[in-house]
């Protein structure tokens, strides 16, 4: 017993030291997992033959996570797919199965073996592409999109997979595989093909049906219970009995967990089983990626590191050339197109299944697996670090290109007023003073905000407003006030130096990230500093002093006092600011000043003031219309 606690310590130990680190170097999750199994396992010993037996118990991570993207499909949703996942996922598992059938054949094996390779390297890894996808935030995108649809496309492609792989058995091959003692108990093995069939629809019938029908009310009668565990248990049974159904008739478990979550898709308990799956998904997935790790065979990797390593990048570049391809053929373009080809240029977890089960069936031999193993491992090792090509290199190139390659547009009226930045802050502004008849030139060098100004009618232009030629351009010598609203920090600072050494007279108002960045702005000359946040802040914090039960009025009074009191102190904090550190950092003697200030803050915001007279006295009332106040109503709180 002793040693179980000792091994899922380290377990659980490499897993805290290494995801965070991975995490603050950008690597992401999955390769500090990846990572942590390395060292612990092949690097330091300190697990060992456990990890396969752990390796089968973590798959079920990938189960959970079939269950929860079920969960966020319906049949619409499927149904309105249905061409990228047909479509697109089907031509990427026969063009990849195809070219890594003939690759291995090429490479002297028999046809049938290298039919069951070419399946097995067909399958990209679901668990590590929409883990990173989520990370990353880019699961929405067109090629996060397409991505998942070929995912989902290989999912269900498992099931024929399985049930093929059989027919290839080598008959020299039968009896020289050992069995573990690990084999697979289902109901089906002996019985007739009919039968087979018959009980494969009933299975996926029960669970379609259960689903619709029976599993709310088995969710209705513990919610009675009011225990909470006693839900959440609930759910992982729910999940844990349809993945054993689904292994007793010899199908995917992982299959069987997605069409239950799209059965579930619509059911009004379906976040509070979100809620509930979530964390043990997360668990059971970063448990499989450290197996992963932990499970590569140095002895063999060192005899046939040159063949793992010339198999593992012909792999990635074969499925590369082909995924690139396909992606041009169903108009993915552009930095769409690279995400779509990086994240599932790799094989994958059902790739460790598929060669297990090929093993087991006398399709592949024993010696040639474990190479195929490390290619299969090795392949997810890398594929963190495709996804740091496309955010460092890929995604950059593509944004300054579609940039960089239009010229900057010609700029055919002057007007009093320029905007620099037309982002989420800046189009408030230019709205604003549009509303008020005054007259601007607002300027961008991000082409999708140009567009999306122009789409409500206010004259935009594209270019970079840092640039002296545009600002004179815009009539920066006759304007009154310039407004630099930049969604960059230095260029915003560079920007406010150089209106107000060149054109002094100019009013120049300017946006801040926080307040230091404020400080640096005021420092260069702005005449007015806002920080984005501040006043939304102020608003949301009236609105919670008010949800807790604080009048309107106090509410208001008291945010008031938090803006008499910031600005009755602003020039003593610049000038502190200013002579601590050069204004590098705010340092210890500034930290102190402003917990005194936070003091008067404290004492300004408690003090005696005048109590509204009625607890339903609203902020504003409008003017009566009719002498019937003695009948009127108070607004609702």
């Amino acid at each position: 017993m002793t040693a179980y606690f000792v091994q899922a310590f380290i377990y659980l130990l490499a897993a805290v030291i290494a995801v965070p680190l991975a995490k603050r170097f950008g690597l992401g999750s999955v390769l500090g997992y990846l990572v942590a199994g390395v060292v612990i396992g092949p690097i330091l010993g300190l697990v060992g033959q456990e990890t396969t037996t752990i390796q089968h118990f973590a798959e079920f991570g990938v189960v959970m996570m079939l269950f929860l993207v079920g969960l966020e499909l319906d049949p619409k949703g499927l149904w309105a797919m249905r061409v990228r996942l047909l479509g697109l996922g089907g031509l990427q598992v026969v063009l990849t199965a195809a070219a890594g059938t003939f690759i291995a054949v090429w490479l002297g094996l028999v046809f049938q073996t290298a039919l069951a390779v070419g399946l097995i390297f067909a399958l990209s890894s679901t668990a590590i592409v929409l883990q990173t996808l989520n990370e990353k935030g880019l699961g929405k995108t067109e090629g996060g999109r397409s991505a998942f649809s070929v995912l989902l496309f290989q999912d269900i492609a498992v099931i024929p997979m399985l049930a093929f792989i059989p027919l290839l058995a080598l008959p020299e091959l039968m009896g020289a595989i050992n069995d573990d003692g690990h084999a697979s108990f289902n109901l089906v093995s002996h019985l007739p093909g009919w039968v087979h069939a018959l009980v494969v629809i009933t299975a996926i019938g029960a669970v379609v049906v259960g689903g619709y029908y029976m599993v709310p009310l088995l969710f209705r009668y513990v919610i009675s219970s009011g225990l909470r565990e006693v839900f959440t248990a609930t759910a992982l049974m729910l999940v844990v009995g349809i993945a054993a159904l689904m292994s007793l008739v010899n199908l995917s478990p992982a299959l069987g967990a997605f069409l239950a979550g799209v059965v579930l898709a619509n059911s009004e308990f379906k976040h509070e089983l979100e809620a509930n799956i979530e964390p043990f998904k997360g668990l059971l997935l970063g448990l499989f990626f450290i197996t992963v790790g932990a499970g590569i065979n140095f002895s063999v990797l060192a005899a046939e590191w040159a063949t793992v390593l010339s198999l593992g990048l012909a792999v990635i570049v074969v499925k590369g050339v082909i995924l690139l391809g396909l992606a041009l053929l169903f108009r993915v373009h552009g930095s769409n197109g690279w995400l779509f080809t990086l994240s599932l240029a790799q094989a994958g977890e059902f790739g460790f299944v598929l060669l297990t089960y090929s093993v087991q069936n006398s399709v592949i031999p024993t010696e040639l697996s474990e190479i195929l193993s490390l290619v299969v491992a090795l392949s997810m090792f890398l594929t963190p670090l495709l996804f740091i090509a496309y955010d460092r290199l890929v995604l950059p190139r593509y944004r300054s290109a579609k940039n960089d390659e239009r010229e900057a547009d010609a700029i055919e009226e002057q007007a009093p007023v320029i905007v620099a930045g037309v982002g989420r802050f800046g189009q408030i502004i230019c709205r604003l003073l549009r509303a008020n008849n005054i007259p601007i030139v607002a300027l961008d060098h991000e082409i999708e905000q140009i567009e999306n100004l122009r789409k409500i009618n206010i004259k935009s232009y594209f270019g970079d407003a840092s640039r002296s030629d545009l600002l004179e351009t815009a009539g920066i010598e006759t304007a009154r006030l310039i407004v630099i609203a930049l969604d960059d920090r230095e260029r915003a600072l560079q920007m406010v130096k150089h209106v107000k050494q060149y054109y002094p007279n100019v009013w120049v108002l300017a946006r801040a990230f926080d307040r230091g960045h404020s400080y640096q702005l005021r420092d260069a000359g702005a005449d007015d500093v806002v920080s984005e946040t501040y006043h939304s802040a102020l608003e949301l914090g009236g609105d919670a002093l008010t949800a807790l039960g604080v009048h309107p009025m106090r509410a208001k009074q008291m945010t008031w006092a938090f803006v008499n009191n910031e600005e009755a102190h602003e020039d003593e904090l610049f000038a502190t600011w200013k002579e601590i550190e050069g204004g590098n950092n705010f340092g210890p003697r500034y930290s102190e000043l402003f917990m005194k200030l936070e003091e008067a803050l404290n004492t300004a915001m408690h003090q005696d003031w005048p109590e509204p007279q009625r607890e339903d006295v609203p902020i504003w009332s409008p003017p009566e219309v009719a002498d019937d106040s003695e009948n009127a109503q108070p607004p609702a709180p």
